[in-house]
């Protein structure tokens, strides 16, 4: 309690700005987490008063806050999901995604440190728009109901967003959910937690996103076919279904209902499947499939993360000296050769020469190529993956032939037969099915190693790639408390109430 105390009195001259402890300590003195107090009634003095200013946030989550998703939440995000799984190797030498891809990480790891601190800080940046939009509402007539209402939906989604992969990476997770008001010694007992927050149970977290969603579905923008770039009413439902399908809240039934939600709202399958990561004069978006995409339109200043993965087709030899990240696996190669699928591997993976030969000889080397320009979007949802959502929730209450239709739907555009009589003998083959079809139509859009961990089947899959290719590193076996990613050491050594995960 001394210590807390002492903590006190000397946040009582100071005012906290924002709930982001690992971008600005709360430690240490930064003008980026403190405000002075207005010195009337002790309250916080908020750096946000008007409607301009509640703009100004709402543009940025778009402007700057989603468009940061390309390091965080599109590299680091596919070592996480298709490197440790079975579609990809991880690349390259980087110490920190070998050690992912082997199952060594540990706290240390600098990119599960930066990922850890990014999804905060989205958090963070969300809640000051959730939290301070009501007050201003109520300040400034010029800020309009809708608009209040609009923007705090959009903000809610974006929050939901990241809250739901902090607890795919790490399970319980700190949930902030207010920007914490100045210490002193009155409030410190209250206060304190806020600042240094204790991880938050799964089971209360994914009930917060679902109340939070619900209510962002009614108020959030509709989707409009000239813009998915936009938190809509629709993504806002595909994220609902993609919670419920988790374990600490599984519904099944809620799944099918939010996946026809989402299906009703006037999206359809593009007509060929490499359309999708097309280019011309320009790379394709806005698709009818895609419910929500991050966009960039300007090539002289579009995206960094195509660099990664292979070439910018409209400018080829810019950054093609050092070997990419997610080479495509043997695994999955086979995986579409055996299928016959050879519509989405030409779309999925490309072939060119380099000057490195980590996995493949240097004359013809694998490539992911779901990036192919800098201007092309990260798609993070589409219709194929909620009709295949929606026919894992079938197959899982029984309906095994609603659950084939869905999958033949996504089958028929890829040219492929409907599926097999023998994959709806039973439910376990039914889900084999769905599951590899999954694989197929979403590699590198980051969910492999997730659809396997829902269904128990990672650590079978994960501990078996050795023996099928001496290609990958040599992987420590795969273990339930090492499903989930170690909480970084940074946020252990500034956070006295932050527990480490089992396992670590």
């Amino acid at each position: 309690m001394k210590q807390i105390l002492a903590i006190a009195a000397t946040a009582s001259l100071l005012a906290f700005a924002s709930c982001d402890l690992d971008l600005y300590p709360i430690t240490g003195y930064h003008e980026g987490n403190v405000t002075l107090s207005d010195g009337g009634d002790g309250g916080d003095a908020s750096q946000y008063t008007t409607r301009a200013d509640m703009e100004g946030l709402r543009n940025s989550l778009y402007n700057s806050w989603v468009k940061d998703i390309q390091e965080m939440g599109l590299e680091d995000w596919l070592v996480y999901s298709e490197t440790r799984a079975d579609n990809a190797y991880c690349g390259t030498g980087t110490a920190e995604i070998m050690a992912l891809e082997a199952n060594r990480q540990d706290g240390s790891n600098n990119n599960i440190r930066r990922d850890w601190n990014w999804y905060q800080t989205q958090v963070s940046n969300a809640n000051q728009i959730i939290c301070n939009i009501d007050r201003i509402a109520a300040e400034d007539p010029s800020l309009t109901a809708d608009e209040r209402d609009r923007w705090k939906a959009e903000a809610l989604i974006w929050r939901a967003f990241c809250f739901f992969r902090l607890t795919q990476l790490w399970g319980d997770a700190p949930m902030v959910l207010e920007i914490p008001p100045v210490i002193t010694v009155e409030n410190v007992e209250e206060v304190y937690p806020l600042y240094y927050p204790d991880r938050t149970p799964m089971d209360d977290v994914y009930a917060r996103l679902v109340e939070d969603l619900t209510w962002a579905a009614e108020y959030a923008p509709a989707t409009r076919a000239d813009n998915k770039m936009l938190m809509s009413d629709a993504f806002a439902y595909g994220l609902l279904a993609r919670i419920y399908a988790e374990k600490p809240i599984r519904d099944w039934g809620k799944v099918a209902e939010y996946c026809t939600r989402v299906e009703g709202m006037g999206f359809s399958l593009e007509p060929s499947y490499g359309t999708l990561w097309s280019y011309d004069d320009d790379a394709y978006r806005n698709s009818p499939e895609s419910i929500f995409e991050v966009q960039w339109t300007n090539k002289s200043s579009g995206n960094w993360v195509y660099m990664m993965y292979h070439r910018n087709a409209y400018s080829p030899n810019d950054n093609w000296s050092w070997a990419k990240w997610t080479t495509p696996s043997r695994d999955l190669i086979e995986a579409y050769e055996k299928e016959g699928d050879t519509e989405r591997m030409n779309a999925s993976i490309v072939w060119d020469s380099c000057g490195w030969s980590n996995y493949y000889p240097s004359e013809r080397y694998a490539f992911m190529h779901k990036m192919p320009t800098n201007v092309s979007s990260i798609l993070v949802m589409r219709l194929a993956e909620i009709y295949l959502l929606h026919a894992e929730a079938l197959t899982c209450t029984g309906d095994l032939a609603g659950a084939a239709g869905y999958v033949n739907r996504v089958r028929s555009r890829a040219h492929l037969a409907d599926l097999p009589a023998s994959a709806q003998a039973s439910r376990e083959t039914m889900l084999d099915a769905v599951l590899k079809e999954r694989r197929l139509e979403l590699a590198f859009e980051g969910f492999r190693f997730f659809d396997l961990a829902r269904h128990d089947k990672i650590i079978e899959v994960h501990d078996s790639m050795n023996a099928k290719d001496s290609y990958w590193q040599q992987r420590k076996p795969l273990t339930e408390t090492r499903i989930l990613l170690p909480v970084p050491t940074t946020a252990l050594d500034a956070n006295p109430n932050m527990t480490q995960n089992p396992g670590y």
